[in-house]
């Protein structure tokens, strides 16, 4: 064997110099051919270096984080046969092309670590291009990759980890990949506790489903919840002269949700960063604002309909798909389109007679609108003259947000804005 250096390779015209992420061989352990030696990032792209031989690392020149002019040394290897030359400077190696499963991402600072390129439910497995090409030909999912045990660096997949596999006839082809327990994650107690006697009502699918979806959301999403009030007289009494002759014109029932999803889509607009999701450690911010609105369904289960791009429809036809996915809500002929596609959620919990509710996010949306009953109460009301007491119609709005992402001040202007709306709703407006 022969002493070889390992070059910081050269990785577009333009780049100069080179961050080392991460040895993936550690010193003195070998490798084969294909192994991944060690990841580098630049201001434009990671790599992953692979060996063009097997070998044996000598010494690194070089630890994590270090910034390393290209063409310089990293490390020594003692290579075992193949080409000397070739194996010096892997950048001469025509560049393989990333597999959908490795492809990597920008990176804006070059010296944080890259996140795993991770199939499945196996986070240390990651297809270096000489695994992919061993995989294609032997007809290998992914997943089933991620099944196989790998003796490299944490765990990560060789060459001879793959052979072996197949020379022992795939054993996993259909076997179901188990998640490895994370040791730091919350464990439920087993309390034993005594749920009582009685009756045994089985879950229908509906309510499973509805169920998972709720602990899910509040595993997920820290809740935080804002309040505040709103005068509704103006609204309710513009509502009541003129539905009559709204049904008349438009053939369409003008009940208090239209005007909710109304005016909800407006504070949207002008709070845009409530109109998204999160996607690891990024922030969705959606182009659409369609508006779900908590329905009962006759089995006493909620289903979200969705007022789709509610910002450009007026107020007839914001009505009007109101209606309709209410009466199809009552029927249970929904379609699939019909409950897909909500950026927020607004649950009506003064149908129920509720003052106010504490909502649970509809996720991945990062918020929830609650709106209570509208009750008729005696508030003091500022007038030129002087303070008075007048009987007004007044609601609470409760507003659930995600704490990742929604800090109070955004939720809490967020919400006194559709207050906002509300109370100055424009009772001059033609029908």
């Amino acid at each position: 064997m022969s002493a070889t250096s390992l070059l910081m390779p050269k990785m577009g015209e333009s780049i100069t110099e080179g961050t080392i992420i991460n040895w993936l061989v550690a010193e003195g352990e070998s490798f084969e051919e294909g192994d991944i030696l060690v990841e580098i990032a630049t201001d434009k792209v990671d790599n992953e270096v692979p060996a063009t031989s097997a070998g044996v690392m000598q010494k690194h020149l070089y630890d994590a984080n270090a910034v390393v002019a290209v063409g310089e040394p990293i490390a020594t290897y003692l290579a075992q046969g193949g080409d000397a030359e070739k194996a010096i400077n892997p950048s001469e190696k025509k560049e393989s092309q990333p597999t959908k499963a490795q492809a990597p991402k920008k990176r804006a600072k070059p010296k944080v670590a890259p996140a795993t390129r991770t199939i499945v439910s196996n986070e240390n497995v990651f297809v270096s291009p000489l695994i992919d090409s061993i995989a294609r030909k032997h007809h290998i999912s992914y997943e089933e990759i991620a099944r196989i045990p790998g003796t490299g660096t944490k765990g990560r997949l060789r060459k001879k980890d793959i052979m072996q596999y197949i020379d022992d006839g795939r054993p996993f082809q259909f076997a179901q990949p188990v998640a490895q327990p994370d040791p730091d994650a919350y464990k439920i107690p087993n309390l034993k506790l005594d749920k009582g006697k009685g009756k045994i009502v089985e879950m229908d699918r509906m309510r499973q489903m509805i169920a998972d979806h709720m602990v899910y959301s509040k595993h997920t999403s820290p809740h935080v919840t804002a309040y505040v009030e709103a005068d509704l007289t103006e609204m309710v009494q513009w509502r009541n002269d003129n539905k009559v002759a709204f049904q008349e014109k438009h053939g369409e029932r003008l009940t208090f949700t239209p005007l909710f999803v109304e005016a909800v889509a407006k504070a949207v607009e002008e709070f845009p960063m409530i109109n998204v999701s999160v996607d690891g450690k990024n922030i969705i911010v959606k182009e659409d604002i369609s508006i779900g609105m908590a329905t009962a369904l006759p089995s006493g289960n909620l289903i979200v309909p969705v007022v789709k791009n509610a910002n450009q429809k007026n107020l007839v036809e914001i009505a009007a798909e109101v209606n309709r996915l209410s009466s199809l809500a009552r029927e249970n002929k929904l379609g699939g389109d019909d409950v897909k596609g909500s950026t927020f959620t607004i649950s009506n919990v003064g149908t129920f007679g509720s003052v106010m509710g504490t909502p649970i996010i509809n996720q991945p949306e990062a918020a929830i609108l609650a709106t209570g009953i509208i009750k008729k109460r005696a508030e003091v009301m500022e007038r030129p003259e002087g303070d008075t007491i007048e009987i007004r119609q007044m609601m609470y709005l409760s507003l659930s947000f995600d704490h990742r992402i929604v800090d109070g001040y955004l939720g809490g202007s967020f919400l006194r804005k559709i207050a906002d709306h509300l109370e100055q709703f424009d009772t001059t407006r033609a029908l």
